[in-house]
C-alpha cells in the first residue's frame, strides 16, 4: 500500500493538470518521429531544434521580406500542422515540391496556436547555430 501511494498521487496530479489546463497535444501517435514537435507544441516551447516528417497539405507563396523563404504547410502523423519557412537565400529551393509529397525536416521550432513554424532548415553561414535541413524526393536541401 505504501508503494502505491506515490504512484497514485502522480496519476491524480497528471489527471488534475490535464483537466485544469487542457491538453494541447495533437491527437495521433505521439510515439512517431513527430514526437518532438508535438511535445514542443503542447508545452508552448520555442527555439528548440526538432526533427519530423509530414505530408505537404498546402504550398504558399514565397516570403520575400528580408531573407527569402519558401513556405509550405505540413501535416504530421500526429495531426499537428507546421508551417515550414525554408530560407532560399541560404539553401536551394525545393522546386519539385507538390501537395501530397512527403517531407522530412530538421529545424528550429517556434510555437504558435496553429501548430508552429519550422525555420533554420539550412546551414548557419557563421557556424553559431545548429544546421537544419529539408529532405524531399531523396534529396537533402540545406
Amino acid at each position: 500500500m505504501k508503494k502505491l501511494l506515490p504512484v497514485t498521487l502522480v496519476v491524480i496530479t497528471i489527471i488534475g493538470y490535464n483537466q485544469f489546463y487542457g491538453s494541447n497535444v495533437p491527437t495521433g501517435d505521439v510515439r512517431s518521429p513527430d514526437r518532438a514537435p508535438a511535445i514542443a507544441y503542447s508545452d508552448w516551447r520555442s527555439g528548440q531544434q526538432v526533427q519530423g516528417r509530414g505530408v505537404v497539405i498546402r504550398l504558399l507563396s514565397d516570403d520575400n521580406e528580408g531573407s527569402r523563404h519558401q513556405r509550405f504547410i505540413l501535416r504530421l502523423n500526429t495531426g499537428q500542422t507546421l508551417l515550414v519557412a525554408h530560407n532560399i537565400d541560404l539553401a536551394p529551393r525545393i522546386s519539385s515540391l507538390r501537395k501530397g509529397d512527403m517531407v522530412a525536416f530538421n529545424g528550429e521550432y517556434e510555437w504558435n496556436e496553429k501548430g508552429g513554424v519550422i525555420h533554420w532548415t539550412h546551414r548557419d553561414p557563421k557556424g553559431h547555430h545548429a544546421s537544419g535541413w529539408v529532405e524531399h524526393g531523396g534529396r537533402m536541401y540545406q
